[in-house]
């Protein structure tokens, strides 16, 4: 096996699989174990929270897209995010860990700071799951 491989561990023969694969691994091989990826579901819902904060909310004074609200709430939630110069040295690129990297349990911490910030800074929220929540904490305060 040369490269990168990635099993999902869903059933037996896939553990198998993955078993095979560590015995024929050559020493100083890395095994890296982790949650189950973030759903689709968790994606769609941090892109629509991202649209209501960036359609409404501005930081440092000025407006931000959604993926520079991306990159932001992703360094707040303590992801590894760097700047690197352009290769014409015109302007600095975003780099980072990708949100399609994060375990669902992950991506669950990021869209929960994004809903705690968003309440505490008024952005009113598009997603009905989030207008609910919204709802139904302003009855509880």
């Amino acid at each position: 096996m040369t490269g990168r491989a990635v099993i999902t561990l869903n059933n037996n023969e896939e553990k198998t699989r993955a078993r095979f694969w560590i015995e024929k691994a050559p020493r100083g091989t890395r095994v890296e174990f982790k949650g189950p990826q973030r759903t689709i579901e968790q994606n769609s819902r941090m892109w629509a929270m991202l649209t209501d904060i960036a359609t409404q909310k501005k930081h440092a004074g000025r407006k931000y897209t959604t993926d520079q609200w991306k990159v932001l709430f992703m360094h707040a939630c303590g992801r590894e995010v760097a700047f690197l110069p352009s290769l014409d040295g015109s302007t600095f690129i975003p780099w980072g860990q990708s949100s399609s990297d994060l375990s669902t349990e992950e991506m669950n911490d990021l869209i929960e700071f994004m809903f705690a910030w968003g309440c505490e800074n008024n952005v009113v929220w598009s997603d009905p799951k989030e207008v609910a929540l919204r709802e139904l904490e302003r009855r509880a305060g």
